[in-house]
């Protein structure tokens, strides 16, 4: 980091303070580290947003909603006696300097598995306490899909896990076929007065296994499960959209139109979507023999 930037970071810490100072903000005042968790948490996903939507200027401008938030955190932590910014800086230094040794010491690492590999060994060993697990460090409070993933990956890391993708997907046949018989079941006791809550619970446990063994695809396929749950949402949306504006067209209004005519709707925004080209050119077809 250059000067320039020392001295930016500098005045962010001391604007930040002042913040917080008697006579600031009574709102920035007001502020815990609690109160602030949502906050942090949501510019982190409007940071993830950013990215994936290739926007730099919008990119840049949450990674500064994102550092102030954490130099707010700091200081608060700071104002208690905790912990200063210095020290999270000074730790996190230290943290990457002992995780790679390939780089600054005189560890062997030529590719990316193998620092993935190191990195977990060496995290391991720092946190390792007596009758510690290695998958004790997962966060519980990310969200599923992500927790899922690292989990998965973490577990990879140490060799457990599917050599060949073909067992995989037959896992996610495996576990959509345990589900189908969970819902049946479920089904036929409804049906003779039977289903009781332990019915309801065999099927979420085994849609909860149906999901994880297809973010386990996803993570095979090397693909975010999160992000590719998120491009499928989008696309949904975009396409529920044009539906509702297609009704409007037409005078109608969601709600009002039954299942059969939504379909039919929706199955010609999905093909259009799927085959523009060739849409377009029978549109045009059509309209020269209008003409």
């Amino acid at each position: 980091m250059d000067q320039a930037a020392n001295d930016h970071f500098q005045r962010l810490c001391d604007i930040v303070a002042q913040l917080r100072a008697p006579g600031g903000c009574p709102w920035d005042r007001e502020q815990t580290n609690e109160s602030l968790l949502p906050a942090l948490i949501e510019e982190a996903y409007e940071v993830a947003g950013a990215v994936r939507a290739k926007d730099d200027a919008n990119f840049r401008e949450e990674l500064g909603d994102l550092l102030l938030l954490i130099v707010m955190h700091a200081e608060i932590a700071g104002e208690a006696g905790r912990f200063k910014i210095d020290n999270v800086i000074s730790e996190v230094s230290e943290k990457l300097i002992r995780r790679h040794p390939h780089v600054f010491g005189e560890g062997d690492a030529h590719d990316s598995g193998a620092v993935l590999k190191q990195w977990e060994r060496i995290k391991h060993e720092e946190k390792k306490t007596n009758g510690g697990h290695y998958l004790d460090g997962l966060p519980s409070a990310l969200p599923g899909l992500i927790r899922a993933q690292k989990a998965q990956s973490k577990s990879a890391r140490v060799n457990f896990d599917w050599t060949e993708l073909g067992d995989v997907i037959a896992k996610v046949e495996e576990e959509l076929s345990e589900a189908k018989a969970a819902i049946a079941s479920l089904a036929t006791a409804s049906r003779v007065g039977a289903a009781t809550g332990q019915d309801r619970q065999a099927i979420e446990n085994e849609i909860g296994d149906l999901l994880f063994a297809v973010v386990n695809l996803a993570r095979k396929c090397q693909l975010d499960a999160e992000s590719a749950l998120q491009k499928a949402t989008d696309k949904f949306v975009t396409r529920f959209n044009r539906l509702e504006d297609e009704l409007r067209t037409q005078g109608k209004k969601l709600g009002d139109v039954d299942l059969g005519e939504l379909d039919a709707i929706w199955n010609r925004i999905k093909e259009n979507a799927q085959h523009p080209t060739s849409n377009a050119q029978r549109s045009s077809s059509e309209l020269d023999v209008e003409s």
